[in-house]
């Protein structure tokens, strides 16, 4: 199982970037697929999860109406669009997979190597 997370880059505060992650080796639509986020020196933490059929969300409140999980199952790719950036979205972004739904690390099976989003002021 491979799952590539790309789209990353370095932004000012209040623009927009959309990451992308690629699965491969697993049947895409068995699975709810997450974005977490790790800053420099913190834990780990949930952005938000999309169910298998995209027909259900749920989000961390800080990025609630900026940030919008989707997928595309005919491509095998979770979406994370991100608008009005700010520095402390500054992390490295993973993309996650599981059979469940959830928002602690445990709960994914699977993960992406990671994607460098930079916002600055």
């Amino acid at each position: 199982v491979q799952l590539q997370a790309f789209g990353g880059g370095l932004v000012q505060a209040g623009d927009s970037l959309r990451l992308s992650c690629v699965a491969s080796g697993l049947t895409f639509d068995d699975y709810s697929m997450a974005w977490f986020r790790q800053a420099p020196g913190k834990e780990r933490e949930f952005v938000g999860v999309i169910n298998w059929s995209g027909g259900r969300t749920y989000y961390t409140d800080s990025v609630k109406g900026r940030f919008t999980i989707a997928r595309d199952n005919a491509k095998n790719t979770v979406y994370l669009q991100m608008n009005n950036l700010k520095p402390e979205d500054t992390a490295v972004y993973y993309c996650g997979a599981t059979p469940g739904f959830g928002d602690h690390t445990t709960t994914y099976r699977y993960w992406g190597q990671g994607t460098l989003v930079t916002v600055s002021s």
